[in-house]
């Protein structure tokens, strides 16, 4: 396991739901259309495919953080 997570900056996150659909495996959506990340940390194969979404987020609301 990386001792890594992904976060969320709530002041930017207008619940696009890209995350989601990109990574479905480790972030969900709830009722509100807003990101709800899985607290465990991610793997190593997840780790690089994380990054990528943390990239391609519209508001910039996602980052990866060391645990």
């Amino acid at each position: 396991m990386s001792p890594h997570r992904i976060a969320v900056d709530w002041s930017r996150c207008d619940g696009h739901g890209l995350c989601a659909r990109l990574l479905a495996e480790r972030i969900a959506l709830d009722d509100w259309g807003f990101p709800v990340v899985s607290p465990a940390p991610l793997t190593d194969d997840d780790l690089g495919r994380a990054r990528a979404v943390v990239r391609a987020c519209p508001q910039l609301a996602l980052r990866i953080e060391h645990t």
